[in-house]
């Protein structure tokens, strides 16, 4: 039996993708400048951050060893053999930590990988349906996410939006999280 996607999910991934665009067109419009060190998390099956931070040099990490990223590893180990302490202005992490296994370890290790005040740029799904690459594990709320990105993770939030459904009460659609590293 085949099955359709429903209309709704096809609506929902739509605007997901709009709006990981977006928050990253806004965040390289503020940030991108020369000299600027960014690490893209899985960029590979999205348009990912280099059009967004033309002037920054920027290199990526996947956990998959055929994506040809500058680091093949896994976010929710330390990766201090290969990653230094401490080398990146930002980390982006667009639509990665609903698919890791241990996501207090993912944002542990991105923790590790930013300089000091260095930015966290984090987008996740809410209301949308199972995806690949499987697994997908998770769903954050907002609440889920100031866990994620609290003190004691070494974070402060300085921006957690959510994309809402006008249609749906108490059900947002995806969310965008800039952190600063403390």
């Amino acid at each position: 039996m085949q099955r359709e996607v429903a209309e709704i999910d096809v609506r929902h991934l739509a605007l997901v993708r709009d709006n990981v665009t977006s928050f990253m067109g806004r965040m390289g419009a503020v940030l991108d400048r020369s000299g600027l060190l960014v690490l893209d998390i899985a960029p590979q099956d999205h348009e990912g951050a280099r059009p967004h931070f033309p002037e920054a040099e920027i290199e990526t990490l996947d956990i998959d060893p055929e994506s040809g990223a500058t680091y093949i590893a896994d976010l929710c180990q330390t990766n201090s053999d290969t990653i230094q302490i401490g080398r990146f202005d930002v980390v982006v992490c667009t639509e990665v930590l609903e698919h890791t296994l241990k996501p207090f370890r993912a944002v542990a290790e991105i923790y590790r990988t930013l300089k000091p005040g260095g930015l966290a740029l984090i987008s996740v799904p809410f209301n949308l349906r199972i995806h690949g690459p499987l697994p997908d594990c998770w769903r954050f709320t907002e609440h889920g996410l100031r866990s994620l990105f609290d003190t004691e993770s070494g974070f402060e939030i300085i921006e957690l939006i959510s994309l809402e459904d006008a249609n749906r009460f108490l059900m947002p659609i995806h969310y965008t999280v800039v952190a600063r590293k403390r």
